[in-house]
């Protein structure tokens, strides 16, 4: 009797869960409709609200940003935006903050920045865990720290965008073949997924 509940445990959990987390992403990506004025919202339109469209809509704002992103009027705009932005004390930190982040996890020249996964002693000597190489420290830092040193971010587990940046002697670290979104998985799920 304990077998069969363990198993069905086993099968509906993950289920649950995934059925769980893609609603939660979907009722909030179909927020993005409230954008649209109300005349032009599913509900006016056709009297009822069709899920999902959110997400359509999202993909769609996506694409036509990265479509103008990527223009000579597009650049201006942005660099104007930019400006704009970094004129505010307290936006400026936050905005530049979030799009080197974002920069280093999505685009294609972030250089070695999360292309490596590591094996680093934290939170002391005697534990090993799984990071991800960032860069090397800044004139400042390194002024301090003297050669040798490399930036690593530790991700949290469940939640691999919690997590801290440590600056670590290359020499104490283990450079492993591991994929970015291998080990990914294996932080979130806490070192069940190892394959």
């Amino acid at each position: 009797m304990k077998r069969y509940f363990i198993t069905g445990i086993l099968i509906w959990v993950p289920l649950v869960i995934t059925i769980w987390v893609l609603k939660a992403l979907i009722e909030t990506l179909d927020q993005t409709l409230l954008i649209l004025p109300p005349a032009y919202r599913p509900e006016s339109l056709i009297g009822m609200s069709i899920p999902g469209l959110g997400v359509v809509l999202t993909v769609g704002v996506l694409l036509l940003t990265g479509l103008l992103g990527t223009n000579v009027l597009g650049q201006r705009l942005l660099n104007l935006w930019e400006r704009g932005l970094s004129r505010i004390p307290i936006v400026k930190s936050i905005y530049n903050s979030v799009k080197q982040v974002s920069e280093a996890i999505f685009s294609n020249n972030r250089g070695d920045a999360f292309k490596k996964v590591v094996l680093v002693r934290f939170p002391h000597t005697g534990i090993w865990t799984l990071a991800f190489q960032t860069a090397l420290p800044g004139k400042e830092v390194a002024s301090h720290l003297g050669e040798g040193y490399i930036g690593v971010y530790v991700p949290t587990t469940p939640n691999p965008t919690g997590g801290y940046y440590i600056l670590v002697r290359r020499d104490d670290v283990i450079e492993l073949d591991i994929r970015v979104d291998v080990a990914f998985k294996y932080i979130i799920s806490m070192g069940v997924a190892n394959k």
